[in-house]
């Protein structure tokens, strides 16, 4: 089954986060994914709310930069969460927006080499194990969590180059891809995360995909989509986000499953004029048309 959930975008104001996590859990929306931005909202603290405000939801973060965040302190909040909400977090981690990162001072000469080292040393602390480690960025002395997850969590990884996607399949345990990828990109990335599995001798567990999919309903969904688009520099690239109704976004979830993706995120415009409506829109019309 595709499992179905909706960004709350950052662009909106944190006080609208908890009416948006109250519409999704008494819609039933299966997840609830959230940006860490620069310069929006923190990922860790609007997880934490919202998990706290509803009883069922599954909330994703996706993703933090790596850049920003000391690898311990990172996993020190994400042990925490897995602990107070156990069973309903899904974090995700990536090596950032490089200009993003210039600007704060943090921009690293090999952003490959920081998230492959965070992700190494992050999911060694999540099983549980003390890490000592000599990395180019990251270093660590006998380091062990004294309140470490129940059971090693999964740590998912976001990427869009072809380098960043094989690192996925080699150091981390999902991969996040965002809305400027298509059904056939989805299947590329496939397949260099199952290249980079191979290369680590990674083949015993599943790898799932989460890909975001710019979405757009209402009277004026095309001209929504085609500014959201336009923004991005990608307007008119075929097979790129769906304006519509729920038949249109079925059918675009569809082809993302089918192209390998295991949960899809519909990605609201920047400029929707009713996130709590279009929560309602994913959970009532479209869930039923998707298997």
């Amino acid at each position: 089954m595709t499992a179905l959930g909706v960004v709350f975008r950052p662009q909106l104001p944190p006080e609208r986060l908890r009416a948006t996590v109250r519409a999704a859990d008494d819609a039933g929306l299966a997840e609830l994914w959230l940006w860490e931005d620069c310069f929006l909202e923190s990922g860790i603290a609007s997880a934490a709310a919202a998990l706290a405000w509803s009883e069922r939801l599954r909330v994703g973060v996706g993703l933090l930069p790596v850049p920003l965040r000391n690898v311990v302190l990172a996993t020190m909040e994400a042990a925490t969460l897995h602990r107070l909400f156990p069973g309903r977090v899904t974090l995700g981690v990536g090596h950032g927006v490089q200009d993003w990162m210039g600007q704060v001072g943090a921009r690293a000469e090999s952003p490959l080499t920081l998230l492959r080292e965070h992700l190494d040393a992050m999911r060694a602390l999540l099983a549980g194990e003390r890490v000592t480690t000599e990395g180019r960025y990251v270093r660590l002395d006998g380091v062990a969590l004294d309140w470490p997850p129940a059971s090693a969590p999964a740590v998912y990884a976001g990427a869009r180059g072809p380098r960043s996607v094989r690192l996925t399949g080699e150091a981390a345990d999902g991969t996040i891809l965002d809305a400027s990828t298509t059904p056939e990109g989805v299947r590329e990335a496939c397949r260099l995360i199952d290249e980079g599995r191979r290369a680590a001798g990674r083949t015993d567990t599943a790898h799932p995909v989460v890909v975001y999919l710019h979405a757009a309903p209402g009277p004026d969904a095309q001209a929504r989509l085609r500014a959201e688009l336009g923004r991005d520099g990608r307007e008119g690239t075929p097979g790129l986000g769906v304006a519509g109704g729920a038949e249109d976004a079925a059918k675009a979830v569809r082809r993302l499953a089918e192209a390998g993706a295991a949960t899809v995120v519909l990605q609201p415009t920047a400029d929707e004029p009713d996130p709590e409506g279009f929560i309602r829109f994913v959970t009532d019309e479209v869930a039923p048309l998707v298997p």
